[in-house]
């Protein structure tokens, strides 16, 4: 690997200081457009996660007792914080991910400062039952309270969004936090807890940066109440069994594997134009991203055609490129992972489009297109993860469900259509948290998102999301 002598530095943020890890330790921060290191991070180690989870307990009584309004107030200036220093923000979250400057800034960053501003509104509107006499001479009122001490861990594909996803509803909620970011990308949580930092108290937001082995010992510290995580279906057995042993609170946002119906009367210049695009988004780095499209066999072979050429002409490039529609992959794992499963499709399929990695420096892949795959295969089972999509036939509507819903998770799918009736009845049967029609991976902090089965459970955005971070107290009068 060669040298960078430009290294950054980002530090961990306890307490509302922020500080290197206790030992000294750190771990390289790899640039993924060039494979070089551009900073270095804590690794942090139990004193750490120690030091966190304290601070984090301290603050817990203050913060809890503070009024929805003052919440309010400190989220809606940390989306002023994030909007005034929107430069600064990118180029923390291009330095660790790698993806285009201008997609962040001007679908990301948004969309992230909506989310602290709609659960600055949430803070103010939490609902409840009525107060009122259930028995004669008693009268019952729901309290919601805070749970405590947060624990949330938070994945590579998308750093910032996906910490402001976890912290927002907990901050709003009154609980206090402690966030592990990815090993591979930390400089936008680090950067968010320093502007966080002019307007919450000390301890209310604390990151901690590190490895698995940060991560696990968070989850088991005694002070943590609550685990949120977003990552794989693995860290969330892991993190779900570690957690049992002290009957913490889960949150679990785990992988996907979204299947697309594309019906014979469905628009097809539309599914192609946008599910070209929004399959291969942040180079399918995306646990809704258009994975599995299923065509019916009468429309199948011309979306094959169409979707493949489109596919074909979705670039990945660097992060200042003004025509590239994703960058690269996360890191070199992912990028390995990737190229595992193509170089493992058994004979009976065949790539119609892209397939290989791009002759530079980074972790680029071509858009890919997989036709031919059975419901057996691991490339229509397993999550990708990656610019890597499979077009398969059905005959009728009750074949395009089944084999929908025949993999283990559950957490988006859309339908494509001008039937109203089989939408609907596609909403009903397919076995997972989002049901898109005619369109795909939209999301509104208004409304939940969340899986089933081994896509997780729990919900981000929206009141739900807000419910999660609360426990129900029965007072009776």
């Amino acid at each position: 690997m060669a040298e960078n002598t430009d290294l950054t530095t980002v530090l961990n943020h306890i307490g509302g200081k922020e500080v290197p890890a206790a030992s000294g330790a750190t771990l390289p921060l790899i640039d993924p457009a060039t494979a070089l290191e551009h900073g270095t991070a804590p690794r942090s180690g139990p004193e750490d996660v120690d030091a966190a989870c304290h601070a984090a307990q301290q603050a817990f009584p203050g913060w809890s007792a503070t009024t929805p309004a003052t919440r309010q107030t400190a989220l809606l200036g940390l989306a002023d914080a994030l909007e005034r220093e929107a430069t600064a923000v990118a180029r923390a979250e291009v330095a660790d991910t790698g993806k285009p400057r201008a997609l962040f800034l001007a679908d990301e960053l948004p969309a992230i400062v909506d989310v602290l501003r709609y659960f600055a509104g949430a803070a103010r509107n939490l609902p409840g039952a009525a107060a009122a006499e259930y028995t004669p001479g008693r009268t019952s009122v729901l309290r919601r309270e805070p749970v405590g001490v947060c624990a949330q861990i938070t994945p590579w594909n998308y750093p910032l969004m996906m910490a402001v996803w976890k912290i927002a509803p907990a901050l709003a909620a009154g609980n206090t936090v402690v966030l592990k970011p990815s090993d591979t990308t930390p400089s936008s949580a680090a950067l968010l807890a320093r502007l966080a930092a002019e307007h919450l108290p000390p301890g209310v937001l604390n990151v901690v940066c590190g490895d698995r082995d940060t991560g696990r010992g968070l989850v088991t510290h005694p002070d943590v109440r609550l685990v949120a995580v977003t990552g794989s279906v693995r860290a969330g057995q892991e993190i779900a069994a570690a957690a049992a042993a002290d009957l913490k609170r889960l949150h679990l946002e785990l992988g996907g594997n979204a299947p697309v119906l594309v019906h014979e009367d469905a628009d097809l210049a539309a599914a192609v134009e946008q599910l070209s695009y929004l399959s291969f988004y942040n180079a399918g780095q995306d646990c809704t991203a258009a994975t599995r499209i299923l065509v019916h066999q009468r429309l199948h072979d011309a979306f094959l055609d169409a979707f493949a050429r489109r596919a074909a002409q979705r670039v990945p490039g660097t992060c200042d490129d003004p025509h590239a529609d994703f960058g690269p992959l996360a890191n070199a794992a992912q990028l390995s992972s990737v190229r595992g499963m193509l170089e493992r499709l058994p004979a009976h399929t065949e790539v119609v489009a892209g397939g290989a990695t791009l002759d530079r420096p980074g972790y680029f892949h071509q858009a890919t297109v997989v036709a031919g795959a059975r419901q057996e295969d691991e490339i229509v089972r397993s999550e990708v993860f990656g610019p890597v999509v499979t077009v398969q036939p059905f005959t009728d509507e009750a074949e395009a469900l089944r084999m929908a819903n025949a993999v283990p998770q559950g957490l988006a799918a859309s339908v494509w259509t001008r039937d109203h009736d089989r939408a609907m009845r596609a909403s009903r049967a397919l076995h997972t948290g989002i049901v898109w029609v005619n369109t795909h991976g939209t999301t509104v902090s208004e409304m939940p998102h969340g899986g089933v089965r081994h896509s997780g459970y729990g919900s981000d955005l929206s009141l739900t999301g807000l419910l999660d971070y609360t426990q129900v107290k029965h007072v009776m009068l």
